[in-house]
This record gives C-alpha cells, structure tokens and sequence, in this order.
C-alpha cells in the first residue's frame, strides 16, 4: 500500500505542479476585477485541495514533509466551509460556532483542512436522511485529570475543534477501533477505513490530542486539541503584498525527467532573468556540466532514472566546486531520505510547487551562505 501511494503521490504531484503553475501565471495576466481571474482562481484552489488530497493517501502510514506554520483555526474553518457544504450535500444543515479571541496554534494548514474533509465524510455517511453537521472552536485547558485518562496528551493550553453531528452514533466497541487504519462499519465499496486514522495521524503529527464521544442514536463528536503557540508570527492574508518574483542573471543547470515539469521551471526562470541549462536526466546533465561552462545552480529532481539527484550533485560538484544544489520531488519524505536528501540537509522543494515559490527559492539558495555536505549517501 505504501508503495502504491508512493508512486501515485510523486506522478499526481507532477501534473498538479504543471496545473497549477500555468495557471498561477496566466492569474497574473489578469486584473484581479476581470471575470476570467476568478475563474482561474477556482481552478488553482481546486489544484490546491487536489494537493492536499494527495497528501491524506499517504498520512496514514508514513511521516510527510509538512509545511506547519502559526495560524489561527478560525479561518481554516471559514475558508473550507464552501468546500464541505459541497462535500457533504443539500440535505445536510452546516453551522460553525467561532470563539472571537481563538489562541494560535502552528500546523500545516492543508492537513487541517483534511482533517475537516475527513470529518466530513464521516458525518456524512452517518445521516443518510439528513441531519444536522455542528463546527466548533474554543480556548481549552487540559487538566492532569483529563490526562489521566488520556496518557496521550500533557496537561496545558489548547486549543479545541469540535466536531459534531446528530447522527447515528457509535457504540462503545466502535468507538474503541474508530481510529484503526482500514477499520469500517460500512458495505462493501463504501469505505477504505482510511479517512479518520489518516485524521488520527494528522493530529499526532501536529503534537495534539483527538477524541471521541458518541452515543447510539445521538449522534458524535470529535474533539482535536492542538497546543496553544504564540501568535506573533501570525500574518493576516489580507495584509500581505503580493511581491514580483526575484530575478537574478546566474546560470542554472535544471534536470527533470518530467517534459510539462522540465518546460514549467525553465519558463519561470528564464522569465526570471536566469540562463537555463536543460537536462532530461542524470547521465544528460553530467554531460551538459562537463562542457565546460560556468554552471551556479544545480536544480534537480531526486527520483530519475539512470542517475539519481544525489548522485548527479556529487558527480557534478567534483568539476563545479562551488555550485549549490536544491532538489526537488514529489514523493514524500521517506522516499526522499532513502535517496539521501534530507539527511544531507540540503535545500529541497517539495512538488507541487507555484512559479513564485520556486522563484523565491531559487533565489535563497543563491543568497544564502555557501555551505555543503557531500557525505557517503546512507552515512
């Protein structure tokens, strides 16, 4: 199962990345009044979801490289409220109650976002003739005899979502197993099992607590904790400019076995100001770097054929001394340690990627202090 959803993440990583990069550029075209920026817009949040999807395949059974920034749940509910009145249906009733002064937690944004989905769909299938689907928000103390009771978690400040439904409820003996991967009360072809350990996941990932009540006949409620953080860090979207992409005049040897992948990236810095090198693999690059030119920036898939990311950076590194390296993949983090990346402490860039990020990328790597370890890959 975990190499199946390997190999799905890293090829539907590839097209979202193709998808939702045009389609940042051509926003960019556009006045944010015109009719066909919003339309535009709907299909990048749609490559969005699409990418977080991706990431709930495989949240169940491995670590993902996440991306948890300060953030105030609060808007994570507001803005997947449209997303989850189209999930669960006409027939079911969605309301949210939001504490005004939420404290701040830090977690990935997509993966709580998830987590809501998953939520969701479980609601969903519990009220088949409609019903009534209840989001919460609230400051929360946990106590040393709340963690008594659940060893899992420490005492301190939380912060609480609630989920709730007025449905079917479960009995005791499921409630137990309701977080066991591939564990389902429903039919065949209903369900995988999968939605609410992947919410399990999610939540331990995030350093939290998840729990459930319920009763037959009177419905459910999934309670998530998250540590309080401070909000310093905290930025209101509304208030961020939207700044041009970086530009520089270095050269740049760019190495995707990907063609859409290969042509995104090359667009996006040759737009830059950057002179491109193209390379469709390992074996291709090496001989684009042995001709000769000065070469400042290595950028590459990990996974390629051949020739892995790893390797080409140490071969290539032996003429070019001084060039710096950023990878990139869409596979998650494991499959990337295995190929000797993360351990390394390189710099990396997980797929999809928007044309603005890896502009900003690629211009830290250039900026950033020169520093580099080629140790023995698995050392």
């Amino acid at each position: 199962m975990g190499l199946l959803a390997g190999g799905v993440a890293h090829d539907f990583n590839n097209l979202l990345t193709v998808i939702n990069g045009y389609t940042n550029l051509l926003m960019d075209r556009f006045d944010h009044r015109d009719p066909l920026h919003d339309l535009l817009s709907e299909i990048y949040k749609a490559g969005e979801r699409a990418g977080n999807l991706t990431r709930q395949l495989l949240a169940f059974s491995r670590q993902q490289v996440l991306e948890p920034r300060v953030l105030n749940l609060n808007t994570i509910v507001s803005d997947a409220e449209k997303l989850l009145r189209r999930q669960i249906g006409e027939d079911l009733l969605l309301a949210s109650t939001l504490e005004k002064d939420l404290w701040s937690v830090k977690a990935d944004p997509g993966q709580i976002e998830q987590v809501l989905l998953n939520l969701a769909v479980n609601a969903r299938d519990a009220m088949p003739r409609g019903g009534r689907i209840t989001i919460e928000t609230q400051n929360a103390v946990l106590d040393e005899h709340y963690c008594r009771i659940f060893p899992d978690v420490a005492p301190g400040d939380y912060v609480l979502l609630a989920f709730s439904d007025n449905g079917s409820g479960m009995d005791e003996a499921t409630q137990a197993r309701v977080f066991e991967p591939f564990f389902t009360t429903k039919g065949p072809g209903q369900g995988t099992g999968l939605g609410l350990a992947t919410v399990h996941g999610i939540v331990k990932q995030s350093r939290g607590h998840v729990a459930v009540y319920s009763e037959l006949g009177h419905g459910t409620t999934f309670k998530v904790y998250l540590p309080r953080v401070s909000a310093s860090a905290v930025k209101d979207p509304s208030n961020v400019v939207q700044r041009p992409m970086p530009r520089g005049t270095e050269t740049v040897l760019l190495v995707e076995d990907e063609d859409a992948v290969r042509s995104l990236a090359n667009h996006v810095l040759q737009s830059c100001g950057y002179r491109v090198i193209e390379a469709t693999d390992g074996r291709c690059a090496l001989d684009l770097a042995a001709s000769g030119d000065e070469i400042d920036l290595l950028i590459s898939d990990v996974v390629m054929p051949h020739l892995g990311g790893r390797e080409l950076a140490e071969r290539v590194a032996k003429s070019h001394p001084a060039i710096r390296v950023l990878f990139l993949s869409g596979y998650t983090n494991d499959a990337v340690i295995r190929h000797g990346v993360l351990e390394a402490e390189f710099d990396f860039l997980q797929k999809p990627f928007t044309p603005a990020i890896l502009a900003r990328k690629v211009r830290s790597v250039l900026d950033a202090e020169w520093k580099r370890s080629f140790a023995p890959v698995g050392g």
